[in-house]
C-alpha cells in the first residue's frame, strides 16, 4: 500500500516539475518576444498581415509567432502591462518547479489582472504617443470614461482603486509609512502601563510610611519630612519612565522582529561563499609518524644522563608531536627539582639535540617535562588545523587555528580574549607564516559584514597578497588609493581615526547602555536600537603591523601613544591589534607596550634576554625554529608547533574571496586632519544648509563634536564632519584636539543668533 502511494506522490511531483518547466519557458518566452515588440512593433504590423507569406519576415526575436503573440497581448489587449502576464507565469512556474506550497499562487492572478487593468487605463492617457503602452483596451476603456466623468474624474477613480490596492494588497496604511520615519510609535498598552502605575502607587505609599516613621522617630522638622517625600516620589517617577521605556521598546522590537526578522550583517553580501578547503595544499592526514626506536634510545639516554649525577627515576613516558616529544619524568622521593634544572645543558649534550627544554615542573601535574625534538618533524598544514572538528564548532567571536600542540592536538584561541597579540622572532623562524596562519582563519570563519583588517606592512611586500579583498574585508581611511598602508605617516593618521573610531563606538555603546561590543550587536540584530539614532551594526576591527620596529624607528611617540591608547580601551568595542616585530629589543617592545599585550607569541630568538623581553621568562632562545613557537596568555608557556601556509595558498584563498561581489569600496575609517592641517576660513554662501540648526546645537550642549550632530541632526559622519570644519572657520567652535571635544567659543543662543544676524560669521 505504502509503495503505491509512494507512486503516486512521485508521478504527481514529476508532473508539477514538467507543467512547472513548460511555464517558466513560456514566462521567458513571452517577455522576449513583449521587449523585441517594443521596439520592432511598427515594422511587425506588416509582418502580422502577412502570416502566410513565408518571404515576409519578421524582425521580433522569435520572429512571426513573437510577433503575433506581442501583437495581440501588447497592441489589440493591455499594453506594456502584459508584462505582469509573464511574471505570473514566472512565479507559478517556480513554485511548481520546487515543489512549494500553492496554496496563495490563485490570490497572485486575481490581483494580477487587477493590476493588468489598472496600469493598462492609466497609460490609456498616452496612445497617441505610443498605443502599445495602455494598448486597444486602456485607450478604449480611458476614452469611455473620460466622456462620462472627464480627465479629473478618472484621475479621481485611478487614485482611489490605486489606494484600494495598496492597502488591502500591500497591507499599507498611514500609521505604517509615518512610522517609517519616526521612532515613535501609538502607545498600545495603556492598561499593562496603568496596572504598572498601580503596583509602582502601592510601592510609593509604603516608602513613604517608613519615610514617616523615620522622621517620627528622629524628631525630625516638617520641611525635612517634606523634602525627603519630594525626593522619594522622584525616585519611583524615575523608576516608571524607565520601566515604561524599557516595555516600549521591547513591543517595538518584537513587533519589529516578528515582521522583518532579526537584523542579518552578511545580508549585504549575502552570495558570498567562504573559500574552500580544498584550495589549500594537502600535506597528508595531518598524523605524526612514531619512530619507536628514537623514543627508546632518547629515554635511556636521559635516565642515564640522571643516574651519572645519582637521580633515580621512578617513571617515563613519552607524548609524541608533530616536531617535538614530550618526555614526562616521575622523580625518586627526596629529588630535588632544581638538580634536574641545572642539568639542561648535560641532557642537551647526551641526546646531540638543538632546543632542550626543561619544565619544572609541568603546571597542573607532578611530573618534570623535557621536550626533545624529533629527528623527522611533521609538518603542520594549514589546511590539517582549518578542518579540525575544534576549530570547525569554535563557539568564539575570532576564532585562531595557530597549530599543534606537543600532544598533537588543534590549539584553536580567541582573539577577543586575547584581547591583543604580540608576536616576535628573529628574522626567518616563522614569523610572516604566523601572521598568514591568523589572517586565513579569520577569513575561513568570519564574513565580510563581521569583521575588517587594517594592515600595515612597512616592508611592502609581506601583506600585499591581501590587496584583492579590499573591497571585503579591508578598511582604510577615505582619501587613501591603497588599503595596504606602507608609508609611515598615513600609518599615524590610520592609528589617530582609529582612536576616533573607538570613541565614537563608545558613545553608541554608552547611548545603547551595553557595555561590551557583543552587546550592542545582540541588542541592534534583535532590533531594539533605533539606526536614525546613529546606530549601525558594528564589524569586529582588527589592525595588523607586520614590522613594528620600523615604525618605533621612524615615527617613536607619534606611533606608540595611539597604539597604548587602543591596546587599553578598544577591547570593548571590537578593536584588537595584532603586533609583530623581529627585533624585540626593550626600546621596540616597551613597558607599555607589554603592559597591554598580555598574549604573545614568541618564535625562535638568539639570547636569552630577547626572551625575556618578549616572554618575561627564558625558552624562546631554545627553540629550534620552521614555526616552532612559545604561546602564552599571561600564564603558563605553551609550545605549539605553527601551521604553514605558503604565499601560493594565500594567493588562492584570496583571489577566490576576490572573484566574487564585494562592497563599493573598504570600509572607510573616519577622517583625521593632523595638527598641520589648517581649516581656511569657508565662504558663508557656501555652508551646510543644516549650519544654523547645528550651530544651535552645539552651543545648547556646549559641546564640539561630529557624533552629537549625527544624533541630534541624523546625519552621516562625513557630512557632520565639515560642519564642523565650517563653524571652525566660523569661530563657532575650537580647533580639533584629539579624542577630547572641541571647545565652544559662544556661551549662549543669544549670542550666537546676534553674531549669525549681524553676519560677524
Amino acid at each position: 500500500m505504502s509503495n503505491s502511494i509512494d507512486n503516486i506522490s512521485k508521478a504527481k511531483r514529476a508532473r508539477q516539475i514538467i507543467f512547472g518547466s513548460l511555464l517558466l519557458l513560456l514566462s521567458i518566452l513571452l517577455f522576449v518576444s513583449f521587449t523585441s515588440f517594443f521596439y520592432n512593433w511598427k515594422i511587425d504590423q506588416t509582418t502580422v498581415l502577412s502570416i502566410t507569406d513565408r518571404s515576409v519576415e519578421a524582425s521580433n526575436l522569435l520572429k512571426k509567432l513573437g510577433a503575433i503573440i506581442s501583437d495581440f497581448f501588447l497592441y489589440n489587449l493591455f499594453g506594456i502591462s502584459s508584462y505582469i502576464i509573464s511574471y505570473l507565469l514566472l512565479k507559478t512556474g517556480i513554485i511548481m518547479f520546487l515543489g512549494r506550497n500553492s496554496g496563495g499562487i490563485f490570490n497572485d492572478w486575481l490581483w494580477g489582472f487587477y493590476y493588468i487593468n489598472w496600469f493598462s487605463i492609466l497609460f490609456g492617457f498616452f496612445y497617441d504617443y505610443n498605443p502599445i503602452l495602455g494598448g486597444i483596451i486602456g485607450f478604449e476603456i480611458s476614452s469611455f470614461m473620460i466622456d462620462y466623468i472627464g480627465n479629473i474624474g478618472l484621475i479621481g477613480v485611478l487614485i482611489f482603486t490605486g489606494i484600494f490596492f495598496l492597502v488591502f494588497h500591500w497591507k499599507l496604511t498611514p500609521e505604517l509609512i509615518l512610522n517609517k520615519f519616526s521612532s515613535k510609535r501609538i502607545d498600545k498598552t495603556t492598561n499593562e502601563e496603568s496596572s504598572i502605575d498601580f503596583k509602582i502607587s502601592d510601592s510609593d505609599d509604603v516608602n513613604l510610611s517608613k519615610s514617616n516613621d523615620l522622621i517620627y522617630e528622629s524628631s525630625l522638622t516638617e520641611s525635612k519630612v517634606n523634602e525627603i517625600e519630594i525626593e522619594e516620589n522622584d525616585k519611583v517617577s524615575l523608576k516608571i519612565n524607565e520601566l515604561k521605556e524599557e516595555e516600549k521598546i521591547e513591543n517595538i522590537s518584537q513587533e519589529l522582529v516578528k515582521k522583518m526578522g532579526i537584523y542579518d550583517p552578511k545580508l549585504d553580501l549575502s552570495s558570498f561563499r567562504f573559500p574552500s578547503i580544498e584550495i589549500l595544499k594537502d600535506y597528508g592526514d595531518g598524523g605524526i609518524t612514531i619512530n619507536e626506536e628514537e623514543l627508546e634510545i632518547n629515554k635511556n639516554r636521559i635516565v642515564e644522563t640522571l643516574k651519572n649525577y645519582k637521580i633515580e627515576i621512578a617513571q617515563i613516558k613519552a607524548n609524541i608531536g608533530p616536531t617535538v616529544t614530550l618526555y614526562e619524568i616521575v622523580p625518586a622521593a627526596g629529588i630535588r627539582i632544581s638538580k634536574i634544572k641545572n642539568l639542561e645543558d648535560d641532557i642537551a649534550l647526551s641526546l646531540a639535540a638543538l632546543g632542550i627544554r626543561i619544565i619544572a615542573p609541568i603546571p597542573g601535574k607532578g611530573t618534570i617535562g623535557i621536550e626533545v625534538p624529533n629527528q623527522n618533524p611533521s609538518i603542520v598544514s594549514i589546511r590539517s588545523v582549518l578542518s579540525s572538528q575544534k576549530f570547525h564548532k569554535a563557539q568564539m567571536e575570532l576564532p585562531i587555528a595557530i597549530g599543534k600542540t606537543i600532544s598533537n592536538e588543534t590549539f584553536v584561541v580567541d582573539l577577543t580574549k586575547m584581547p591583543h597579540l604580540l608576536m616576535a622572532g628573529a628574522t626567518g623562524q616563522g614569523k610572516s607564516v604566523g601572521l598568514n596562519v591568523v589572517l586565513s582563519s579569520l577569513l575561513y570563519k568570519k564574513h565580510p559584514g563581521e569583521v575588517k583588517f587594517i594592515l600595515v606592512d612597512p616592508k611592502k611586500v609581506e601583506l600585499n597578497i591581501y590587496k584583492k579583498i579590499e573591497n571585503h574585508y579591508l578598511a582604510k581611511l577615505p582619501d587613501s588609493e591603497e588599503a595596504i598602508i606602507t608609508d609611515n605617516t598615513k600609518v599615524i593618521n590610520t592609528l589617530n581615526s582609529l582612536c576616533i573610531e573607538m570613541d565614537n563606538r563608545y558613545e553608541l555603546l554608552k547611548n545603547a547602555n551595553c557595555r561590551n561590543l557583543k552587546e550592542y550587536n545582540l541588542k541592534f540584530v534583535n532590533r531594539k536600537l533605533n539606526p536614525n539614532e546613529g546606530h549601525t551594526y558594528l564589524p569586529y576591527i582588527v589592525l595588523v603591523i607586520d614590522e613594528f620596529a620600523d615604525l618605533i624607528m621612524t615615527a617613536g611617540k607619534e606611533v606608540e601613544t595611539p597604539i597604548a591608547r587602543l591596546a587599553q580601551l578598544a577591547r570593548a568595542i571590537g578593536i584588537h591589534l595584532i603586533i609583530a616585530t623581529q627585533r624585540p629589543s626593550v626600546n621596540v617592545i616597551t613597558g607599555v607596550i607589554k603592559a597591554n599585550f598580555p598574549a604573545r607569541i614568541a618564535f625562535r630568538v638568539t639570547s636569552k634576554i630577547d626572551s625575556r623581553t618578549i616572554l618575561d621568562s627564558g625558552g624562546a632562545d631554545q627553540l629550534i625554529g620552521r614555526g616552532d613557537m612559545l604561546y602564552t596568555q599571561g600564564n603558563d608557556l605553551i609550545r605549539v608547533q605553527c601551521a604553514f601556509v605558503d604565499t601560493p595558498e594565500v594567493e588562492k584563498v584570496t583571489d577566490y574571496i576576490g572573484n566574487q561581489t564585494g562592497f563599493k569600496s573598504a570600509h572607510l575609517l573616519p577622517e583625521f586632519k593632523g595638527e598641520e592641517a589648517k581649516i581656511t576660513d569657508i565662504n558663508p554662501d557656501e555652508r551646510d544648509e543644516l549650519f544654523r540648526e547645528a550651530a544651535e546645537v552645539i552651543v545648547t550642549s556646549q559641546q564640539g563634536s561630529a557624533s552629537l550632530l549625527q544624533r541630534k541632526l541624523k546625519l552621516g559622519y562625513n557630512r557632520a564632519g565639515r560642519i564642523i570644519d565650517q563653524m571652525e572657520a566660523a569661530g563657532v567652535v575650537g580647533p580639533f584636539e584629539g579624542s577630547k571635544p572641541r571647545q565652544v567659543l559662544i556661551q549662549d543662543l543669544t549670542s550666537l543668533d546676534k553674531i549669525l544676524n549681524d553676519g560677524i560669521i
